[in-house]
């Protein structure tokens, strides 16, 4: 649903975080982008080791949540709409309620049964061609959360329409990142972060730092950073805008974030970055924000607790709307 590089850490700034412990810095691609992982530790095996389970720790629950992976258990559900209700494994249930509580909270703004307009806006995107109104109408009926039903004693969805489809992109990465953080933690690392491209999941800081750096895009643009970067620690951060991928029409950008209840592309001109306890309700927060009015999203983030930071273009000006929070969290100068 939501772009994901508009976070840039800076993973090569103080490398050495003290004579006993280094950051070790680890990369693969997984979920269609690069997942930088970074561990302190003063064992280089370990670090290897527990990178490896990290690692293997993402292929199985992006096993699980994938949309473009036909075998994913998340396809399987969807292949097998309006075929009565359906079990979930521990894993998926849990994420497909985290999904339902966002859904309610964001006033339906985010929105996993997408699915439908999702395919519809990519194939669009990539041919250059704007769908006509017509078929966003009909597509944008095999839409609503509300039409899933739900048997929270079994564990069972029942998906009422064969053209359903989920999509759980806008929280997905955020909450891997989050396991990832929290299996770290399990094993004895406290200092670390996870990048699942973008959505952010981070634990303590190194010794001797005050917090991990992370700097912010300037809207419309995929490489001018704001003047001041973030400075977090055991929280997480996702940023979310549209420099990437958007479709013109008639003087229009459309974002490839699109409003569920509209069925079109949003075409705010708004980089928003959202700072959450975890990484499930940042990453799905920051979707939601690019969606809502500036005072919806305001509320919405102050009712959860989450801070919020929007760059807003609006006449060719810059615009910055934030919660009364986030100022808390930008580096010292």
């Amino acid at each position: 649903m939501r772009n994901y590089i508009f976070i840039f850490l800076f993973l090569l700034a103080s490398m050495n975080a003290s004579s006993q412990s280094k950051k070790f810095h680890f990369v693969q691609n997984k979920m269609g982008s690069p997942f930088n992982l970074i561990i302190v530790s003063s064992d280089s095996l370990n670090a290897q080791t527990l990178s490896n389970h990290c690692f293997s720790l993402i292929d199985s629950f992006s096993h699980i949540y994938s949309d473009y992976d036909s075998t994913s258990e998340l396809s399987k559900l969807s292949i097998n709409a309006d075929k009565g209700y359906q079990s979930c494994s521990p894993a998926l249930w849990e994420l497909l309620v985290l999904s339902r509580e966002a859904y309610e909270k964001s006033l339906h703004a985010f929105d996993i049964s997408i699915g439908p307009l999702s395919a519809l806006w990519r194939i669009k995107r990539k041919r250059r061609l704007f769908p006509d109104s017509t078929t966003v109408s009909a597509t944008k009926e095999l839409v609503g959360l509300d039409n899933i039903l739900w048997n929270d004693a079994e564990h069972q969805v029942l998906i009422p329409n064969k053209n359903m489809r989920l999509d759980l992109g806008g929280i997905a990465k955020g909450y891997i990142a989050q396991k990832v953080i929290n299996y770290l933690h399990q094993n004895g690392i406290d200092a670390a972060l996870a990048d699942a491209g973008g959505d952010i999941c981070m634990g303590n800081a190194a010794p001797g730092l005050l917090g991990w750096l992370v700097g912010v895009n300037v809207p419309e643009t995929t490489d001018d950073l704001m003047n001041r970067k973030l400075l977090l620690s055991n929280c997480s951060v996702a940023t979310s805008g549209d420099a990437y991928q958007y479709i013109e029409h008639n003087g229009f950008k459309y974002s490839h974030i699109i409003d569920p209840r509209t069925g079109y592309g949003v075409s705010y001109q708004r980089n928003v970055t959202v700072i959450a306890k975890d990484g499930a309700t940042a990453d799905w927060l920051a979707t939601a924000c690019s969606i809502l009015s500036i005072n919806e999203s305001k509320w919405i983030c102050n009712k959860l607790h989450a801070e919020l930071f929007i760059s807003s273009l609006e006449n060719e000006k810059l615009v910055i709307y934030q919660t009364s929070g986030f100022k808390q969290y930008w580096e010292k100068l």
